[in-house]
């Protein structure tokens, strides 16, 4: 059996250049998955689950615009830019259907990209995300972590947002994950941390798409998720038909770093579901 590796590429969509990890089936009937790292993060938190997949899935892990090792191109993002960044690099890679996996802004991501182009979308696999927009409390939430990262920089802002990130437990137990999750706060410019935070504040509500999606969907919150509250992901799993929720336990808003081996368990079950290309 050949050899898998993940492998790193960059492919350029308009004004931007998209870095992506990307690990190729070597076995027929293939799926696609693609991964969409939360914020402020990137394309790096999803090693595992690339290496945990079956020999006829094909993996990718994106940078998503302005983070990682993509360009941030004009500057001005929003929920609805990084979608329709995804539907052309689908086109670009002649992808024909992909699952869909994101964590956090990646979920917020994944909605809206099943509004835009839900004949591209395979299955969802929704992560410690939901479908509201930021009420006012939210959005001045926003502001305030843009007003911080502007008078005192990434570092005290990367160390506030782990402590607020992973489970306590996890923070003992995985250092590895901790670091690389600073690491990748620390990587992204000011400029596309207060860039984003804007965007995440002014998304839409995607509530309304939940009962249009027809494809296999699978929920997944960590248990102990200071962020993503459960009611909030309960009302997903109510309204998109058929889908499966899961919580895993002793795991904060990255359950898929926290709590590798539950997570990919969940995931691989749901690609089975996924009917092939």
């Amino acid at each position: 059996m050949a050899e898998r590796i993940i492998k790193s590429n960059k492919i350029r969509i308009g004004d931007i250049s998209i870095s992506y990890f990307i690990k190729k089936a070597t076995e027929t009937p293939e799926k696609t998955i693609i991964f969409l790292h939360g914020f402020p993060f990137n394309k790096n938190m999803w090693r595992e689950q690339l290496e945990s997949l079956e020999d006829n899935i094909t993996g990718i892990a994106i940078d998503i615009r302005g983070h990682g090792n993509t360009t941030k191109g004009h500057g001005y993002f929003s929920i609805d830019v990084f979608a329709k960044d995804l539907g052309v690099f689908i086109r670009k890679l002649e992808i024909e259907k992909a699952v869909l996996c994101g964590i956090s802004m990646g979920g917020y991501i994944a909605l809206r990209a099943y509004q835009l182009f839900p004949e591209k979308i395979s299955g969802l696999i929704l992560c410690d995300t939901h479908s509201k927009a930021d009420d006012d409390a939210g959005k001045q939430k926003r502001f305030d972590a843009i007003q911080a990262v502007l008078n005192h920089g990434r570092r005290p802002y990367a160390i506030g947002f782990v402590s607020n990130v992973f489970a306590k437990n996890s923070i003992e137990r995985k250092p590895e994950a901790v670091e690389l999750i600073k690491s990748s706060i620390r990587r992204n410019s000011i400029d596309s941390i207060c860039a984003t935070l804007l965007a995440l504040a002014s998304r839409t509500d995607t509530s309304s798409v939940l009962k249009d999606i027809k494809v296999p969907t699978l929920i997944i919150r960590g248990k102990d998720d200071k962020i993503t509250p459960e009611e909030l992901m309960q009302v997903m799993a109510d309204q998109i038909k058929g889908s499966t929720f899961h919580q895993i336990a002793d795991s904060g808003h990255l359950p898929n770093m926290e709590h590798p081996e539950e997570f990919n368990l969940h995931m691989n079950k749901l690609l089975q579901e996924v009917k092939a290309k």
